[in-house]
């Protein structure tokens, strides 16, 4: 492995624990929106740092790929992540609980998933 395939490879590990914690914090953040006032900003300022987190995640995926000329897996994985952070984006602007909850279990199972097996 290349030091820049290493390099990339390491801020794709980065971006995944990023990704994963910040999902973790919209957990807390949506159990602070039941009990109080404040819990919507929070929850509201966490969407858009989670969405960001799954945006750098797919910036990270393309040098890890590139220039080791590793698997394109990462990358499809980081895109779909992106749809799945765009979808809980739709239906939480929407309101719509029933999609916007299970949506959000299923992305930090998948988040932890990346995070053990890299």
């Amino acid at each position: 492995m290349t030091a820049t395939a290493r390099r990339g490879s390491t801020f794709l590990q980065i971006t995944i624990a990023l990704r994963t914690l910040t999902i973790f914090l919209q957990a807390v953040s949506a159990g602070l929106l039941l009990a109080s006032s404040c819990g919507e900003v929070l929850h509201s300022v966490g969407a858009r740092v989670t969405y960001g987190a799954s945006m750098l995640y797919l910036l990270a995926a393309v040098p890890a790929w590139k220039p080791g000329g590793g698997s394109p897996r990462p990358v499809r994985h980081a895109t779909g992540f992106l749809v799945l952070a765009s979808g809980q984006v739709v239906w939480g602007i929407a309101r719509v609980p029933s999609l916007h909850l299970p949506l959000g279990v299923l992305m930090f199972g998948l988040s932890v998933l990346a995070l053990a097996r890299h």
